[in-house]
């Protein structure tokens, strides 16, 4: 699954070629990618069409388009009449979602779900097309509310204190300029659970997933199941740091892709699997370990139904530690 660099990969992707276009037409291809719009796929595109979008937003790994001149239907049960809150198009990548500009002669894809046809612009693409192989991810349009802390709702171009109501229970990621430490370490000394359990809680801190959460502890030298509670606050800001540090790595790389199912706006893969020190690296020499002249192989362990990868020597087990 694309966790936070591989979708701001697609943000800052999208904002170049969508920012202040205006959709005119929608296609649904397939109804099952619009599923979580609930009032279905022809309020789904009667909603978009003629709305302006104005900037590509994301926190964690939630990613929306907020738009101009939208209408947001109300239940059908309370009143027939459309309202105008403020509203963006949702976009949950899921397992294998891809958001790709394409001109309108390019053969559509195998798995193209939905098609948004934007207003030209000299030499951008005309269409936005929304393609799914495992159909896990969706587009839907939802409300924005005010952040609950007044600040902005995310990573943007022009950041405005408002959210996708979707994304507003998740706290801020380590690439926000509104991220708290303070408050990170606050939530963080009350969990008592493991640190890597609290690092993919993303009512603690978002956006870090199972790859990003094996590299960070990797980089600062900490165990996956290191009480959380015992933690000093220089070791907390070690594993925010390194996990600042290493999704900003993956920026400059393009993301992670394993196979062909994570591509940016114009279909090209990353490269950031070719620099990981610790996840999917089981069985082989550690590297911080071997250039110290130390033989030490990374090891995997299952973690929550998935794994973990950590060095025994330079990430030793804490004797007290928790899953």
């Amino acid at each position: 699954m694309p966790e936070l660099p591989e979708v701001e990969v697609v943000r800052r992707g999208l904002v170049s070629w969508v920012r202040g276009r205006t959709i005119q037409g929608v296609e649904v291809v397939d109804p099952r990618s619009v599923r979580r719009h609930a009032l279905g796929a022809a309020d789904f595109i009667g909603n978009l069409e003629g709305a302006t979008v104005t900037d590509v937003v994301r926190r964690g790994k939630f990613l929306w388009l907020p738009l101009l001149d939208a209408y947001l239907s109300q239940d059908p049960g309370t009143s027939g009449t459309p309202v105008r809150p403020a509203v963006a198009l949702m976009a949950h990548l899921g397992m294998s979602g891809q958001l790709l500009m394409q001109d309108r002669d390019v053969p559509d894809e195998k798995h193209l779900k939905v098609r948004i046809r934007l207003s030209p612009a000299d030499g951008k693409p005309e269409q936005l097309r929304f393609v799914d192989q495992r159909i896990f991810g969706g587009l839907f349009v939802t409300a924005m509310v005010p952040t609950d802390d007044g600040g902005p709702g995310g990573l943007a171009e022009s950041p405005l204190p408002l959210i996708a109501e979707e994304a507003s229970h998740i706290a801020r990621d380590p690439l926000d300029p509104a991220f708290s430490f303070d408050l990170f370490y606050r939530r963080l000394r009350k969990r008592k659970t493991g640190l890597k359990r609290a690092l993919l809680d993303q009512g603690l801190v978002s956006g870090i997933g199972n790859i990003y959460a094996d590299e960070a502890l990797w980089r600062a030298r900490l165990h996956y199941a290191r009480p959380t509670e015992t933690l000093r606050r220089g070791e907390a800001e070690r594993v925010i740091d390194s996990a600042r540090e290493v999704m900003l790595d993956a920026l400059a790389a393009g993301g992670t892709s394993f196979d062909s199912l994570y591509v940016n706006v114009n279909g090209a893969s990353g490269y950031f699997d070719r620099s990981l020190n610790a996840y999917g690296r089981d069985g082989q020499p550690c590297k911080r370990c071997a250039a110290a002249g130390v033989h030490a192989t990374i090891r995997r362990e299952q973690f929550m139904n998935r794994s973990s990868h950590t060095c025994p020597v330079c990430q030793p087990r804490p004797r007290n530690g928790r899953w």
